[in-house]
């Protein structure tokens, strides 16, 4: 396992996180349960297949991208628990096997890999008026590894930037679904400063209308609290957790990456003091420096294994 990065010796400022909050936005714009069968799975490898699976919640078919256990055909009458790989904006379900080694990593472990689509920006959520990918990842895609892959019902879910609020917010909504949950990076508090004006950039550059995901953030509070995972953290109480962020201060090269990172480091610490009063034990790594991007996100997800295997019951 990688050394760790270490902790910050300091806080941000509040000048920096401000400006850091107010450049967010450009750095988002810019790029910084189904009951039909599913259709015939593409293999792409000895363990990875594509299967794309007709959704009710999203009102069309989507894609999950699976990595099966190593003795999956060798062993028919086996169950397997699962673990959830969520990607973030403005990327897509092939971005865990793009970017990691996640296929090498799993090999020889008893456990399915399930990568699901959480559409253009990344937020799997239940979208006003519009998609439900809450209810596709978290009902829909384990009925189907359930019926057609042997998947147990132990699962544990980690995610990138957007994927690491579906993990928080999947498990906080659904309490008992997830044993495990990781966050890299996630916008772990939908509502604290700049964050709205973040999600609303990732929503904009996908073309689509800011109110089209919960509304408007003043006028529509309620609604934005109920998908928030540092208001709903009370629902964690009793899954496993690892949140890492960096405070994206002090960083070389692109400064985009480390802006946004600056921006949601507020965010994640206010999710964690959260945690602690509510007597929610959980394993936090707030580093220095760092960037929004799987350079730093790859070291954390190999820190986090061995709560994620233990929580499946898998071994380290």
């Amino acid at each position: 396992m990688p050394d760790l990065p270490q902790k910050p010796a300091a806080g941000v400022s509040r000048r920096t996180v401000a400006r850091a909050t107010a450049a967010a936005g450009l750095a988002a714009l810019f790029g910084a349960a189904a009951t039909a069968p599913a259709r015939a799975a593409t293999r792409l490898g000895p363990r990875t297949r594509d299967v794309s699976m007709p959704s009710a919640a999203l009102g069309r078919n989507a894609p999950v991208r699976l990595i099966l256990p190593s003795d999956f055909d060798a062993r028919p009458e086996k169950k397997y628990p699962v673990l959830y790989l969520l990607h973030g904006a403005h990327d897509d379900y092939t971005s865990w096997t793009r970017e990691t080694d996640i296929e090498a990593f799993t090999a020889g472990r008893d456990l399915i890999v399930a990568m699901p689509d959480a559409g253009p920006t990344g937020i799997p959520s239940v979208w006003r008026g519009g998609p439900d990918y809450e209810t596709f990842q978290v009902k829909e895609v384990p009925a189907l590894l359930a019926r057609d892959f042997r998947a147990s019902g132990t699962r544990a879910v980690a995610g990138v930037s957007t994927g690491g609020y579906g993990a928080m917010a999947h498990a906080a909504r659904h309490p008992g679904a997830f044993t495990a949950a990781a966050s890299y990076s996630g916008i772990l508090d939908t509502t604290a400063p700049g964050v709205p004006t973040i999600m609303d950039a990732i929503v904009a550059r996908e073309n689509l209308p800011a109110a089209s995901l919960w509304g408007n953030p003043v006028f529509n509070l309620l609604t934005w609290r109920d998908f928030n995972p540092r208001a709903r953290a009370t629902g964690l109480r009793g899954t496993a957790l690892y949140v890492s962020q960096g405070s994206g201060v002090g960083g070389g090269g692109d400064p985009l990456p480390g802006i946004l990172e600056s921006a949601l480091w507020p965010s994640a610490q206010g999710f964690a003091r959260t945690l602690a009063l509510m007597g929610i034990p959980a394993t936090t790594h707030f580093y220095g420096g760092g960037g929004h991007d799987w350079a730093h996100w790859k070291p954390e997800f190999t820190a986090s294994w061995p709560i994620l295997a233990r929580a499946l019951g898998v071994p380290e």
